[in-house]
């Protein structure tokens, strides 16, 4: 199978992964069908072998010399060492050893090598950081190692290798590690060996270390848009001695819709989920490059509680002193109900935590005595174990999903405003501390970091750059004239909060809510600091780590289309400004007829047929509802969110998205699609060349 695709100019490879079910396999030598269980147990004794030898070689060599050797990338001759970790393992002389009375053939050796390889080389970043804390680690009775001064936090910067790009989140999370170390043994850790245990193989099997004589993975000849085959050779008992103990196995699966035609496939990695096979598939395809630096429109979003994301466009004006402008149209993607959702499942887990941590302590009491555990005690515990861990996926689930909402929903805007990058703040450095307890929660729940991995999945498709940019002072400062801003808890209410911001300059005089504002911030910042964005090589993401306060202009305002400028002269297609600044006229409401008879001596009793009239029913007229609850609101379109063909949950055909209660603003311009490229990345495949897949009989 071919792992490279032909390039055209300005295109660039696009290396993203699929997972797929299997569900059934042929063994090529016996005949024989096997089920998902049949299937699942026999990679299960290939995964279990693989996990015995990555082990044995990441506990022999889980020491500081050892990965200073191989994060070296130079042997003890001073040769280098290869760019493959199975490779490098192996010239250093630290193969793994097949126990005695076992057959284990050497590409197998090299999936477990590799993947030894992959956790030593990892740890030796973390090894630097925890190198440099413990040589600026305060000393004295009363030092407190969270609580630092700014000069002992630059010295611990300053320690660590490009100290500056380190988020101040990972050296607290590394002090605090550090820190229980020393509260449980009573001293400091030498280094991460002492401070970490060496890393297992991960229940997996990378099948990308092995060649074609372990597995090849083909498209299926008769579906090739819908379905992969692949061939791997697996072990036909737990302990196979001989070669012929390990059986080639044929597994059709069927490919995700993302997959395209002209993908070109490698081989997967295997993993148990759930007593099923799942294969993580790997594939390239062709996508524009993405700029450094040269954008001239661009799309910004802030962050936040209640409403997720807030942005919108800015636009950086030629000219020998360029300036940055907007519109001031913010977009808006507010995922209430399912932050309500993922609360209510926290509560959930946390009280059935509580109760296991009981149950637990019982079954503990009871063998610490030296008697048996309950049977009925030791049934609950399972129970409860079992519902805590389908809570606990549900919001692993739920969390996803409000990330790939998210990410879709920016880079629709960015495509359909013909914008080349989208700009987000850096929120690494907040932590859920001092806040209260509400608020400490909620921000410790967010998915940030999810949203800011798969805006960069799908933008790449697209060659939308996704830039980082510092996030101090976007809620501070006006936008329109950089003065500081005044922070109201409502625009009709001058007590002090945090929701809605003013600008004390009468010359200015903006008000707006703070995350209007610090959108428009964030986008003249990503946009003036263009030439100071660098590509952080350990995510892979275009960061902006300084900020130039010379740099830092304000944001010009220009009118929107349609309103009529200061000067009087109404532009081409424009109408009056139609805000409302007075009361609503009293206007005359036609009076409906009435449908009941009228109250006896009213005048409209005197105009009846009887001349009595007739009495009022109890209660209310009854009324057909007008108004249906799964029903889109009014500003909510039927195109918000798309939602797959194969899952149609409840309202969400009528415009609600995957969630009832997820409500964003609509991207209802679609002229910015850049020529040639599909509509969405659920719609990658053309049909003619990604027909429907045929029936099963």
């Amino acid at each position: 199978m071919r792992r490279k695709i032909q390039l055209g100019e300005g295109e660039t490879e696009r290396v993203a992964c699929a997972s797929a079910s299997a569900f059934r396999g042929l063994d090529a030598v016996t005949g024989e069908v096997l089920g998902a269980e049949e299937l699942a147990g026999r990679v299960g004794w290939l995964t279990s072998l693989v996990e015995a030898l990555c082990t044995e070689v990441t506990s022999a060599h889980w020491n500081r010399p050892d990965l200073a050797q191989l994060a070296s990338g130079k042997d003890r001759s001073g040769a280098r060492l290869p760019s493959n970790a199975w490779m490098a393992v192996r010239t250093l002389g630290w193969g793994s050893a097949v126990p005695e009375g076992l057959y284990v053939p050497d590409r197998v050796r090299r999936v477990a090598e590799e993947q030894a390889g992959r956790a030593l080389r990892s740890a030796w970043w973390r090894s630097e950081i925890t190198d440099a804390i413990l040589a600026t680690w305060p000393a004295g009775p009363d030092a407190e190692p969270m609580r630092r001064t700014e000069a002992e936090w630059a010295a611990l910067r300053k320690a660590c290798p490009d100290g500056q790009a380190v988020a101040t989140s990972m050296l607290r999370t590394r002090t605090r590690q550090v820190a229980a170390f020393q509260a449980s043994q009573g001293c400091v850790p030498v280094d991460v060996c002492a401070l970490e245990g060496a890393p297992g193989g991960g229940r997996q099997v990378v099948l990308a270390a092995a060649d074609k004589q372990l597995c090849t993975l083909t498209r299926c000849e008769d579906a090739p848009a819908h379905y992969g085959v692949l061939t791997v050779r697996l072990p036909g008992r737990p302990d196979p001695r001989t070669r012929a103990d390990w059986h080639p196995t044929v597994i059709r699966f069927r490919l995700p819709p993302t997959v395209p035609l002209a993908a070109a496939l490698h081989a997967p990695t295997l993993r148990l989920r759930g007593g099923r096979l799942r294969l993580d598939v790997a594939f390239t395809t062709a996508a524009p490059k993405t700029r450094r630096d040269g954008h001239v429109r661009a799309v910004a979003f802030d962050y936040g509680l209640n409403t997720l994301l807030t942005g919108g466009t800015v636009t950086l004006t030629g000219g020998s002193q360029p300036t940055v402008a907007t519109d001031g149209r913010p977009v808006f993607f507010r995922p209430g109900g399912i932050l309500a959702k993922a609360d209510r499942l926290r509560i959930l887990g946390e009280h059935l935590w509580t109760k296991a941590a009981h149950l637990q302590a019982l079954v503990g009491g009871r063998t610490a005595a030296g008697h048996g555990p309950e049977p009925l005690t030791t049934a609950k515990l399972a129970v409860l174990q079992a519902e805590h861990a389908a809570v606990s996926r549900r919001r692993t689930k739920l969390n996803e999903q409000l990330a790939e909402a998210a990410a879709r929903f920016m880079v629709d805007h960015a495509r359909a405003l013909n914008a080349t990058v989208i700009y987000l703040e850096d929120l690494r450095d907040m932590e859920a501390r001092g806040k209260g307890r509400t608020l400490n929660t909620r921000l410790s729940s967010s998915v940030r970091g999810q949203i800011v991995t798969r805006t960069r999945h799908q933008a790449a498709a697209y060659g939308i750059a996704v830039v980082i940019v510092p996030a101090r002072g976007t809620s501070r400062y006006c936008p329109r004239c950089l003065s500081t801003f005044r922070h109201h808890a409502a625009p009709d209410n001058p007590k002090p909060g945090w929701k809605w911001a003013t600008c004390p300059n009468t010359a200015c005089g903006y008000s707006a809510d703070r995350d209007v504002a610090a959108w428009q911030r964030i986008g003249a910042r990503g946009l003036t600091h263009q030439h100071t964005t660098v590509l952080d090589r350990s995510s892979g993401t275009y960061v902006i780590r300084r900020t130039v306060q010379e740099l830092d202009q304000p944001v010009r305002h220009t009118p929107h289309p349609g309103t009529v400028p200061s000067s009087g002269l109404p532009q081409p297609g424009a109408v009056g400004d139609r805000t409302k600044a007075g009361p609503t006229r009293n206007r005359p409401v036609p009076r409906q007829r009435r449908r009941v008879p009228a109250p006896p001596g009213s005048p409209a009793a005197s105009t009846t047929a009887t001349g009595s009239g007739g009495k009022r029913p109890a209660g209310r007229q009854p009324q057909s509802p007008r108004r249906h609850p799964q029903w889109r609101g009014r500003r909510q379109a039927p195109h918000t969110m798309s939602t797959p063909a194969r899952h149609q949950p409840y309202g969400a055909r009528l415009g609600a998205g995957f969630h009832l209660h997820t409500h964003a603003t609509p991207v209802t311009s679609r002229a910015g699609r850049p020529p040639g490229h599909p509509r969405s990345l659920s719609q990658d495949r053309n049909r003619a060349e990604s027909p429907t897949p045929p029936r099963k009989a």
